[in-house]
């Protein structure tokens, strides 16, 4: 009995250990499919007014709209909500336009870091710019007050309680641990290749 359950648990370990290339490729999937829907997402309004806070607040990023933080807070909508004189606003202050380039640009880093299963320039070039957005992402934690629950008399507000803002933002830590991955196995594959020339 004791054999047989060794004999199980190399086996398993055995799967394990030969799993590597199935998980990072699962990872450039996983990204693909985030940035993708993500990056698509920003052609929608909504989602257009959603990030707002993030950009307005941002030292990095401000600059793409027209009007200054903290104006933003006096046309914010629901999600789904119309409102003409907001959404003129939003319109004033290149909210849609700065989020539809936002959304190429999302769903081009997606595109490049899956076609990385095929070639590892571009799986490099994606995991780098991943990278990068997921740390541009995260300082959204330092830069944007929405990111904690508010102090609206319960007494749990302030760091470490996350609002739905900052707990949309903090899974970027394993989308960028993964991009770590993905741009070592790149840098890996680039230099079997040119040592084997």
């Amino acid at each position: 009995m004791v054999t047989q359950v060794s004999k199980l648990v190399h086996r398993f370990l055995s799967w394990a250990a030969s799993s590597q290339k199935l998980g990072i490729n699962l990872i450039r999937i996983s990204i693909l499919i985030i940035f993708v829907w993500i990056g698509g997402l920003k052609f929608w309004n909504y989602e257009a007014e959603g990030i707002v806070p993030f950009v307005a607040n941002s030292p990095f990023m401000n600059f793409f709209y027209n009007k200054t933080a903290p104006e933003y807070k006096e046309y914010k909508m629901k999600e789904g909500e119309f409102n003409a004189a907001k959404q003129q606003w939003h319109k004033d202050n290149n909210t849609y336009g700065f989020s539809h380039g936002l959304g190429v640009l999302i769903m081009s880093i997606g595109i490049l870091v899956f076609i990385g299963m095929f070639s590892p320039k571009a799986g490099l070039i994606g995991a780098a710019l991943a990278i990068i957005m997921t740390i541009g992402t995260l300082s959204f934690l330092v830069t944007t007050p929405e990111v904690w629950v508010p102090d609206l008399g319960s007494g749990e507000h302030g760091f470490p309680l996350l609002s739905g803002a900052g707990r949309l933002v903090i899974k970027d830590t394993a989308i960028l641990a993964g991009a770590i991955v993905l741009l070592a196995d790149s840098a890996q594959r680039i230099l079997k290749k040119q040592n084997s020339k």
